[in-house]
């Protein structure tokens, strides 16, 4: 089960966010940078305990309009060769692990083979800041991928919820900054190569 470790990380997420997503071709925001809180997300476990697994959601609080960006990350104790360097969000020293090597998630095998679990239900979402908790709020609505799924990621969130349909989807919350939650599709399922997305 997924386990939380109540120490300090340097630089935080928050930080390594804010200097990475400026940088991705899905960023909506203008050319002064990203004023980022977080708002929400969950985990899910690595069976090998070798990689800590978190779907975040931020907020850019900056933008004329707040929006909402789904950031997966994989957190690795050794580089991960293949990635290259384009996948690296950044590394941090943990308080209790030492260095760690933050990927986007989209790019890390076992996060997007743990993404691909979820939507089979063959995973359980964990709970984002507490230990051992699954999160029964993440949802998945349809059929998970079958052979050679391509899985897109949404990574500019919109609240609202997809009905089931013959293509499965992730479904998960967030709070935005003024304190109103809110609901949307994190991933979809759709036949095609066995990739994972951004959109």
């Amino acid at each position: 089960m997924a386990s939380v470790h109540r120490t300090t990380m340097t630089p935080t997420k928050l930080e390594l966010i804010t200097r990475w997503l400026p940088e991705q071709p899905w960023y909506a925001g203008g050319a002064g940078g990203p004023e980022l809180v977080k708002a929400g997300g969950f985990r899910l476990d690595d069976p090998e305990g070798e990689v800590g697994i978190e779907f975040m959601v931020v907020v850019d609080t900056g933008a004329a309009d707040p929006v909402a960006y789904l950031v997966p990350m994989g957190y690795r104790g050794t580089p991960l060769e293949s990635a290259g360097d384009m996948a690296l969000i950044g590394t941090s020293e943990h308080g209790v692990l030492g260095t760690r090597w933050i990927y986007d998630g989209a790019h890390d095998p076992v996060v997007t083979a743990r993404l691909r679990a979820l939507l089979r239900g063959e995973a359980t979402p964990q709970h984002q800041s507490e230990s051992d908790t699954p999160d029964p709020t993440v949802v998945v609505r349809g059929t998970g991928p079958g052979a050679g799924p391509d899985v897109a990621l949404v990574r500019v969130l919109r609240p609202e919820e997809a009905a089931a349909g013959p293509s499965g989807c992730l479904v998960a919350g967030w709070t935005w900054p003024d304190g109103t939650p809110a609901r949307g599709v994190f991933a979809t399922v759709a036949p095609g190569p066995d990739a994972v997305r951004s959109r």
